[in-house]
């Protein structure tokens, strides 16, 4: 996370000490301040939303009992349960219920424990890693021949644009989806628009995974704060709307990521880097699975690992063209046409 978050301090730095003459010490103490501010004020909004929603705790609980009554006597009249029944089926699980709940607050507990350690030493290693950048990048240089130098130069430049690019992405994505998606439902009257519209920027994130769980979270805030059932659909369906609007116009134009993942390599990185890191590991998935597809697209010896990555899908079967099995420059440059991939981007 320090790695990436200080590629993306790297523009700022620079202003700090081209155009401010700042000292380096100085400038790379700015970066991190206009970071501490942003990440504040994040965390100040987030705050504020969520007293606004235990405020209306009271209100929440009234409903939260209505619907349960109303599915209740649903289940009554479909089945062969009665409501009395119903209460004594949920008084027998509620002991293994809190069980549950307890040891959900204890890794909880662990978790705030982890997040403190996280944000304390985050800093530092951003400090670090912008202080010793020079460093960094001359032991980088040295694990290759110097024939080769060019090339990792190429990579290493590539790999700063697409982070960045990718990352101020994910940043404007976060803002517009809060607004719009916020905006729509306070102007149809959902309570609690702002939030939900926050929520779902934030897990929108998380590719694939996180929209999923951003609508239940989104549902299941509308459920709780209205007594009626209409306001669900609206919200699922502003949520579709604007997330059609965001995958297919807006974010393509703003990303405009020359590397291109596909769906499958996708998932299964939000997988693996939500078992080895949790949320930050899903977040970091898809740059990560971006670089190393940079890497592997330069290396001869990994280029299948760059082909199993990407999204240049033939449209024949290899079995049947025997030109796509081999590592050739001209096949992938034909598939990258026939897919719409902008080729690598060399400087």
């Amino acid at each position: 996370m320090a790695f990436f978050i200080s590629i993306m301090l790297l523009p700022l730095y620079r202003f700090f000490c081209r155009r401010l003459k700042f000292p380096e010490m100085l400038a790379i103490a700015a970066s991190l301040l206009a970071l501490i501010i942003v990440g504040g004020l994040i965390i100040w909004f987030f705050s504020y939303q969520i007293s606004s929603l235990v405020k209306d705790f009271p209100t929440i609980q009234n409903n939260v009992m209505n619907h349960f009554t109303a599915l209740s006597e649903w289940v009554g009249r479909n089945s062969p349960y009665s409501t009395e029944e119903q209460m004594e089926f949920i008084k027998t699980r509620s002991s293994g219920l809190l069980n549950y709940a307890g040891g959900l607050l204890s890794g909880a507990a662990l978790s705030v424990t982890s997040v403190f350690v996280f944000v304390a030493l985050l800093p530092i290693y951003i400090f670090l890693m912008l202080f010793y950048r020079n460093l960094l990048l001359r032991f980088v240089f040295f694990w290759f021949p110097e024939e080769s130098h060019r090339r990792v130069g190429e990579a290493l430049h590539e790999m700063q644009a697409i982070i960045k690019s990718y990352l101020f992405g994910l940043l404007i994505q976060v803002s517009y989806m809060t607004v719009l998606l916020g905006g729509i439902l306070l102007i149809i009257g959902i309570k609690h628009a702002i939030l939900i519209g926050l929520i779902f920027a934030f897990l929108n994130l998380i590719p694939y995974v996180g929209a999923l769980l951003g609508n239940i979270i989104g549902v299941l805030l509308t459920l709780a704060s209205s007594a009626e059932l209409w306001p669900i659909f609206a919200v699922l369906g502003t949520i579709a709307g604007v997330q059609f609007l965001d995958n297919n116009i807006l974010m393509p134009r703003i990303v405009g990521s020359k590397v291109k993942i596909n769906a499958l390599a996708t998932i299964v990185g939000v997988l693996v880097g939500g078992e080895l890191a949790g949320i930050a590991g899903m977040f970091l998935s898809l740059p990560i699975i971006a670089i190393l597809k940079i890497i592997f697209d330069r290396s001869k010896s990994f280029r299948q690992w760059g082909v199993l990555f990407g999204d240049e899908r033939p449209d024949k079967s290899p079995m049947k063209v025997p030109a796509l099995r081999k590592k050739s420059e001209a096949v992938q440059q034909q598939l990258q046409r026939e897919n719409k991939v902008e080729p690598p981007h060399e400087e």
